[in-house]
């Protein structure tokens, strides 16, 4: 059998292996897991509109679109 040493040993591997794992995979993520052009651009995506002048341009629009539907 083992002495003491080798107690430390693996006392040490299983206290270090999880925390080097969580280390790794919890550090710089944004570098090593991104995938890139994931998210659209602010300009590739739909505005809401934010005063009562877009709002009732917005509704004339959609208005305009369902008549033209019928």
């Amino acid at each position: 059998m083992g002495g003491i040493n080798l107690e430390v040993f693996k006392f040490g591997t299983y206290l270090l292996f999880p925390i080097g794992i969580m280390y790794y995979f919890g550090t710089n993520l944004d570098n090593r897991f991104t995938v890139h052009d994931f998210w659209p651009k602010p300009e590739e995506c739909n505005k809401l509109p934010q005063d009562r002048e877009e709002i009732k341009a917005e509704y004339e629009r959609i208005v305009a679109r369902q008549k033209l539907r019928q």
